[in-house]
Order: C-alpha cells, then sequence, then structure tokens
C-alpha cells in the first residue's frame, strides 16, 4: 500500500532525515519513534504529499488521508456539517457511521467553532473514516483525547486496519498495535542540527 525508499527530508532549508525506506502493508499500522525535532511531521507531510522530499521515493496508495495536530475543521459549520462536507470532497461513506464512531451523535448539531478540544479531536479523526481512503497518515492523533476516547480512536483504528486499510502515524502513548515500530533516530541527517530550543520548534 506504501513504499517509501532512500527519502531524505527537511524544514526551512534544514537536512533532518536521510535515505528513510520502509514499507507498510494493507492491514498494518506503522508507528514512527524518535524525539522531538528529529522529523517526523516532516516525514509524515511528504508522505501526505503536502511537502517535497529532498530526494527519495513515494509509492503505492494514491488516497491518502491526512489528520496534523491541526483537526482540518471549519468552525461555522456544525459537526454534522464538516463531516458531510469532507465526504462530498472524498466522494466517501455516509457521515453516520463515523458519528458513531467517535460518539458525536449529541454534538452532531453544534458549531465546531464550540467544542472543547477533545471534542474538536474526535471530530477531526471522525473526518478520516467519512475520506473512505485506504492509507491514514497521523501526527498525535490522540492528543487532548481522555483514556475513553483514546480507546474509541483504538477501535477505529483496528477496525480499519482489519478491513485491509493501513496506518503510518506518530504517537507517545502506546495504543497496543500489531502493528512495527520505527526508530528514526538512524536516519538522522548529519547537518541536522541538536539544540533543544530548534527541536522543539520543529514539533
Amino acid at each position: 500500500m506504501l513504499q517509501v525508499s532512500n527519502l531524505s527530508v527537511a524544514r526551512g532549508g534544514i537536512s533532518l532525515l536521510h535515505d528513510v525506506s520502509f514499507s507498510v502493508q494493507p492491514g498494518q499500522a506503522l508507528v514512527l519513534r524518535g524525539a522531538n525535532g528529529i522529523g517526523k511531521t516532516s516525514l509524515l507531510r511528504c508522505i501526505a504529499g503536502l511537502q517535497q522530499p529532498i530526494s527519495g521515493t513515494i509509492s503505492g496508495s494514491e488516497t491518502v488521508a491526512y489528520a496534523a495536530h491541526a483537526d482540518g475543521l471549519k468552525g461555522q459549520l456544525s459537526v454534522l456539517e464538516n463531516l458531510k462536507f469532507w465526504s462530498e470532497v472524498y466522494g466517501g461513506p455516509d457521515p453516520k457511521s463515523a458519528l458513531a464512531a467517535y460518539d458525536l451523535q449529541e454534538l452532531a448539531q453544534r458549531s465546531a467553532a464550540n467544542l472543547s478540544a477533545g471534542q474538536k479531536r474526535r471530530l477531526g479523526l471522525a473526518r478520516m473514516l467519512v475520506t473512505g481512503c485506504g492509507l491514514w497518515v497521523m501526527d498525535e492523533p490522540t492528543v487532548s483525547l481522555d483514556a475513553q476516547n483514546v480507546a474509541l480512536f483504538r477501535i477505529v483504528l483496528q477496525a480499519h486496519l482489519q478491513s485491509g486499510g493501513a496506518a503510518v502515524l506518530t504517537t507517545h502513548i502506546d495504543l497496543d498495535l500489531s502493528g512495527e515500530n520505527l526508530d528514526l533516530t538512524g536516519y538522522i541527517a548529519t547537518a541536522q542540527r541538536s539544540s533543544s530550543t530548534f527541536e522543539e520548534a520543529l514539533e
């Protein structure tokens, strides 16, 4: 579903990762590990097609749904309207199942601007379901979620994998997935700076 070969990425003109290679098959999740600032977000953005790598190739899935630190929501629209919007953009499934998956039914008519941080995150993750995309690329998807909603996310992700989907994500918590972990420490570019201030700015 996804093949990354000899990929090198940068941010702000500074090399971060060099010669990264991995593959993700249908039904598999790959968790990217590494310290803040190492380049996880930049790598995910390259996979999602939002950023060009310095070198290397990305091939495989043509349908990628990306969930970043921002939730990709339109504040003036309701929860249901947000999901309908993304379903129509991608030609994906009906939003009702996504509402149920993240326990958002009672919030369906509330505007996204009036949601809490955790509710916005749940809606942002529900957006992944209505895209119908086989490959999910997610940057710290459980931020702002309490334990109960982390469990909901785990259930949704497992169902996605069991249906033949795949995922590449970063997370600092243990999601108890059957997939693999890739520590990016060994791929740090020699030109990457190492000051902690710089590293925090990148993430």
